[in-house]
């Protein structure tokens, strides 16, 4: 069998962002924008209130350097310790995103499963987040669209799964960089245990392309069963289905706190 024996898609613990987005979501300010910018892009209010609430709620650093959350270290130890006491199989291998909040995830993992702790650890660039370019100033795509109108027209244009953002990516291109990294797992790393810790979309990504999902089938997934923080995501391999083995599905969006 060409694929690896089993396959584990471990979402980042709570990140600062996470925790943000929570807050800016229940601010009344944020929820006046968002019904002015469904309903009425052109108000006479809509820029200054964009202006305000960027001010507000800005992370104040990169998307590469975000954090986990005080909540997200409790998620990340009750996930490794869980899936320890649980007799999960410890990986032959790990891939980590070079990102600081999947970092921090497997290191708190690595404490409270220590035999994570003697597994070759690679980072992996291929399974980083997805690129948001210059919206990442803003740290909200409406407001990014209410400071750059014409990117508000493109997307509206392209729709959420080929908008391409400024200096950034759109979600085929992630799928393209996983689709590399999936043929380096069949490569390298057949009949191997393989554990990943990554971001949402790669998860998605992951799932497309294996599963095959149309743009309309992804977008759904994404909107309805968005990978949780510190979700496990389980594919076993089968060597009994398709010409050289199959990864199938056995878990996804699996708690253990």
């Amino acid at each position: 069998m060409k694929w690896p024996t089993e396959l584990l898609l471990i979402r980042h613990a709570e990140s600062a962002y996470n925790r943000l987005k929570q807050a800016k979501d229940a601010d009344p300010d944020y929820v006046r924008l968002r019904g002015l910018f469904e309903n009425d892009r052109s108000h006479k209010d809509i820029q200054a209130l964009a202006r305000l609430l960027h001010a507000r709620h800005s992370l104040g650093c990169s998307d590469r350097e975000t954090p986990i959350t005080p909540n997200g270290e409790n998620q990340a130890s009750l996930t490794g310790r869980a899936m320890r006491e649980s007799g999960a199989n410890c990986p032959d291998v790990i891939f980590v995103s070079p990102y600081r909040r999947t970092e921090q995830t497997l290191s708190i993992l690595q404490e409270e499963w220590p035999d994570l702790r003697e597994v070759k650890v690679y980072r992996e660039e291929r399974i980083r987040e997805k690129d948001h370019g210059l919206a990442l100033l803003y740290n909200d795509w409406r407001i990014y669209q209410l400071m750059h109108p014409e990117q508000g027209e493109l997307h509206d244009l392209l729709g959420d799964y080929d908008y391409r953002y400024v200096n950034g990516e759109n979600i085929p291109d992630v799928r393209q960089r996983n689709l590399s990294w999936i043929t380096t797992l069949t490569r390298e790393f057949s009949g191997k245990r393989v554990m990943a810790i990554t971001h949402h979309l790669t998860i998605l990504a992951t799932r497309a392309n294996f599963e095959r999902l149309s743009p309309r089938q992804f977008l759904h997934l994404d909107e309805h069963d968005k990978p949780v923080n510190c979700g496990v995501a389980r594919y076993v391999g089968s060597s009994e289905l398709g010409h050289n083995g199959k990864l199938e599905l056995h878990e996804y969006n699996r708690k253990y706190y």
